[in-house]
């Protein structure tokens, strides 16, 4: 196991290294819809790229995930099989709705599953990008 302190170099290492290996301008928080963003996480166990629709009006929430929702088949062709979540609780308690994909078995502790991490995320994030750029006058249409 890793100290607190250790585990979070270790982190910060990782982010630096995809930064470096893959020097990109992603979309993440740049979506011009509040609240709406394309997210990369790693831990100890797993990988996933993810939409995350954390707009604290439900009905807005609800709006812009069916609106995803309706458009699953052109956003399985991007980026294949994905989870897809209404009313994913995160830890804090907040709810959001979230639509995700997951590379199970690497870690971000494991420097060895970093290079199989970074071409996950690249090619699904890219698959969302490319998702929503398509979609993006219809999705932002609520």
């Amino acid at each position: 196991m890793f100290s607190k302190q250790e585990a979070q170099l270790l982190k910060t290492e990782f982010w630096t290294a995809f930064g470096k290996s893959f020097p990109r301008k992603w979309i993440l928080y740049d979506t011009k819809i509040k609240d709406f963003s394309f997210k990369f996480s790693a831990d100890n166990k797993k990988a996933e790229v993810s939409i995350d629709i954390e707009m604290k009006d439900e009905i807005y929430r609800n709006a812009y995930y069916e609106k995803i929702w309706s458009l699953e088949e052109m956003l399985k062709e991007e980026i294949g099989d994905f989870h897809k979540e209404e009313h994913y609780p995160l830890e804090n308690g907040k709810v959001i709705s979230r639509i995700w994909v997951t590379k199970e078995n690497v870690s971000l502790y494991n420097k060895n599953t970093w290079q199989e991490i970074f071409e996950f995320f690249v090619e699904k994030m890219d698959g969302f990008e490319r998702f929503f750029w398509e979609y993006e006058d219809f999705i932002k249409d609520v």
